[in-house]
């Protein structure tokens, strides 16, 4: 069986490249995905496998069944684009103005889809039930995943395990990384207000200095990684935008501020929650200022199944080979399949997509991000093998 997977793989990969240029072609952003909705539900057509539409928006659950095991596993795939201007000047580039998929979600559509052809293919050699997930959203809060899952996406046939992968332009074509356990960090924003009377800047006996207020703030805050984080657990604080609309001679009324939280540990995350609104506003108050703090949680922590990453480790390296599925390490950036992993087992890995001859491999969420095509091959054969043993072992 290993043999015929791979030999389909190949056989299908000119279609499936078709499928990722048209989505690359016509990018559509956050809860905006309708035509690259309709577009999947087309493809699903013709390979006949029935879905459900509009689960937490534009999402769609696709369900393959043959014979009558009792084994379920789902993969997921993202299709929203970012607000990014294209300069790849690739043939297929977008011809959508200011938006790409600058991410990769085109890549995982079109190897979903693949996959999903390929089982189809076989559903004879194996018993089981498979969900293709297309969830909408990824890339903007509060996210597909979470709203797909509020409304039942599996209904009463849930799942024992469900795969999910991203593109990483860090890794090879024609690798993979992994890591199991906690592997990528919830992600939060915070916004911060500092309010005073503020006036003029030659006279600050008379008001109330409202940025240097600010700048004490972020100072003090920094002890929240630096001193109140467990040492064990990875934390990041950063501020990346100060607003303060006065003048050379004018202090203004208030500064905005707005960064970002992210840690590994949903107990300290909240905790430390606390600590940035006690802290912002308490070293406000000392400076005869206020402080509005809005801390909104984003995406969780991302668990993958420690069982089922190592099964899909040892399966993968089988398949590709050993020195092509590397051992990851933790990851600062979010994904909003974290919200799976809290109800799910989950294995969520990388799929490489650096060209092995090109040295300009751009990053994620760059205008000029160009994956290697080659890697839906090792998405389509890594993916399908996994699943067929899954369901014949």
């Amino acid at each position: 069986m290993k043999t015929k997977i791979a030999q389909l793989t190949q056989e299908y990969f000119k279609d499936i490249q078709l499928i990722r240029r048209h989505i690359h072609q016509n990018p559509e952003l956050s809860f905006q995905e309708e035509k690259t909705a309709a577009y999947i539900m087309q493809e699903l057509d013709k390979l006949a496998i029935p879905y459900r539409h509009h689960i937490g928006g534009n999402g769609i659950v696709a369900t393959l069944e043959s014979g009558k095991s009792k084994k379920i596993i789902a993969i997921r795939a993202d299709f929203d684009a970012l607000p990014i201007e294209e300069k790849t000047n690739l043939p297929y580039a977008s011809i959508n103005k200011g938006v790409m998929h600058a991410c990769g979600h085109d890549m995982h559509t079109a190897s979903l889809l693949g996959v999903a052809r390929l089982l189809k293919t076989i559903a004879k050699d194996w018993e089981g039930i498979v969900h293709f997930v297309f969830q909408p959203a990824e890339e903007l809060l509060p996210g597909g995943a979470q709203q797909m899952i509020q409304e039942n996406l599996f209904e009463d046939k849930q799942p024992q395990l469900i795969i999910a992968q991203h593109v990483d332009p860090d890794i090879l074509q024609g690798e993979i990384g992994v890591k199991s356990g906690v592997y990528m960090a919830s992600g939060d924003e915070i916004y911060l207000k500092i309010k005073g009377q503020g006036g003029h800047a030659a006279l600050p006996h008379k008001i109330n200095d409202t940025v240097l207020a600010a700048a004490q703030v972020l100072i003090n805050l920094q002890q929240i990684s630096a001193r109140l984080a467990p040492a064990t657990i990875p934390t990041v604080l950063s501020f990346g935008k100060i607003s303060a609309e006065g003048a050379t001679n004018l202090i203004p009324n208030q500064v905005k501020i707005a960064g970002t939280f992210r840690t590994f540990d949903e107990k300290w995350r909240k905790k430390a929650h606390q600590h940035i609104k006690r802290i912002a506003k308490s070293t406000a108050e000392a400076m005869s200022c206020t402080c509005d703090v809005e801390v909104r949680s984003g995406y969780p922590v991302l668990k993958n199944d420690i069982y089922w990453t190592n099964k899909f480790k040892e399966q993968a390296q089988k398949i590709l080979t050993k020195e092509s599925v590397l051992d990851l390490d933790y990851r600062m950036t979010t994904e909003d399949f974290a919200y799976f992993s809290h109800q799910y087992p989950v294995v969520y890995y990388r799929l490489g997509v650096a060209n092995k001859e090109d040295k300009n491999n751009f990053p994620l969420h760059s205008s000029r991000f160009s994956p290697s095509e080659a890697a839906i091959q090792t998405a389509v054969n890594t993916i399908s093998n996994f699943v067929y043993n899954f369901f014949t072992n």
